[in-house]
C-alpha cells in the first residue's frame, strides 16, 4: 500500500535551492573569465595562428589583391 511522503521543510528546500544557484554562479564566473582571457589573448590553453584563405577553383591572379586575414584556433592540451 502506498504511503504519502512527508512534506519537505522550507529550510531544506531553501538550502537545496541555494546550492543549485551557487553552481550557476560559479559556472557564470568561469565563462566570463574564459571569455576575457580569449579576448585579450592571455589564454594559455589555446594559441592563434594566421591562416590564409583557400583559393579554391577561382583565378588566383585576381585574388592575390583581395586576400583577407583569417584566424584559426589551435587548442593544446595542458600537461
Amino acid at each position: 500500500m502506498a504511503v504519502p511522503k512527508k512534506r519537505t521543510s522550507l529550510s531544506k528546500k531553501r538550502i537545496r535551492k541555494n546550492i543549485w544557484k551557487r553552481k550557476g554562479y560559479w559556472a557564470a564566473i568561469k565563462a566570463l573569465s574564459l571569455s576575457k582571457s580569449l579576448s585579450t589573448g592571455n589564454a594559455k590553453f589555446c594559441t592563434t595562428k594566421k591562416k590564409e584563405p583557400s583559393l579554391g577553383f577561382r583565378n588566383s591572379k585576381n585574388l592575390k589583391k583581395k586576400r583577407t586575414k583569417s584566424w584559426i584556433w589551435k587548442f593544446e592540451e595542458s600537461e
